[in-house]
């Protein structure tokens, strides 16, 4: 049995408010879009690798780093509060091609490698019940310990209700709390038939992606840029290997 086709894409609008020019901007000497390229590429498991953008500017800089922009997403599809499902639906309609599978390789994670989307990609097939994966982690701050103000802000109550617990969480250790996990942008894979049955991306049965080290580390302010800067200065983290020169109009 051949293995189930796949698309790769990497979603890069221009119109990034926290930081301005993101996918574009330089990390290590390259712009943020040419790592979630490569990491597409590197993989290995992708029949295409489609960037989705606005930008003629960003297109241009994505097929220096070797994706394909057949067409750019129109521009009510790119805000900041478009959700992804109304691109995808339109990318997926019109590619030539059709897939079995798809994945959102985001350029707001550049640690997270090639070997992450391997590994996602070997763990949804492994999951026939499941109609996607998306990367998570452990919170570092539990829900259990979360609370909401009354009106005047006199009072608080916690959150999620604990009254039926013999101790609350939000008066216990960490380490005693069940686990509980956040999605990060690290991965997202899901069968293409969940975008017609069900109009998510995600469809209804979600497995999930445990990522390790820097993989999830998400670049979604200033504050995380300069971390991420930080990363690779003093080699915590490891970018992929970009195969060719930096865009010449960057240089």
């Amino acid at each position: 049995m051949s293995a189930p086709s796949a698309v790769g894409f990497v979603p890069a609008r221009s119109g990034s408010e926290r930081v301005p020019l993101k996918n574009v901007r330089q990390l290590a000497g390259h712009p943020l879009v040419a790592y979630a390229i490569e990491t597409a590429l590197q993989s290995g498991v992708f029949g295409r690798v489609v960037v989705s953008t606005d930008s003629e500017e960003i297109a241009d800089v994505a097929r220096w780093y070797g994706a394909d922009v057949p067409f750019l997403r129109p521009g009510e599809y790119a805000t900041s509060t478009s959700p992804d499902i109304e691109w995808l639906r339109f990318t997926l309609e019109r590619l030539e091609e059709s897939y079995d599978l798809f994945a959102l390789i985001r350029c707001t994670n550049p640690f997270r490698g090639a070997d992450a989307v391997r590994r996602g990609l070997d763990q949804l097939l492994a999951t026939p019940e499941a109609d996607s994966l998306r990367a998570i982690e452990l919170v570092k701050q539990h829900p259990g310990k979360t609370w909401v103000l009354d009106e005047d802000e006199r009072i608080m109550r916690p959150l999620l209700d604990q009254s039926h617990l013999e101790a609350a969480w939000h008066a216990g250790q960490y380490q005693a709390l069940p686990p509980v996990y956040i999605q990060n942008s690290a991965l997202e894979i899901a069968w293409t038939r969940v975008v017609a049955e069900t109009g998510t991306r995600e469809g209804r049965v979600v497995a999930p992606f445990l990522t390790e080290g820097y993989e999830g580390f998400n670049v979604d302010d200033e504050d995380d840029w300069e971390r991420a800067e930080r990363l690779v200065a003093n080699g915590r983290a490891t970018l992929p290997a970009v195969g060719r020169p930096p865009y010449s109009s960057f240089s």
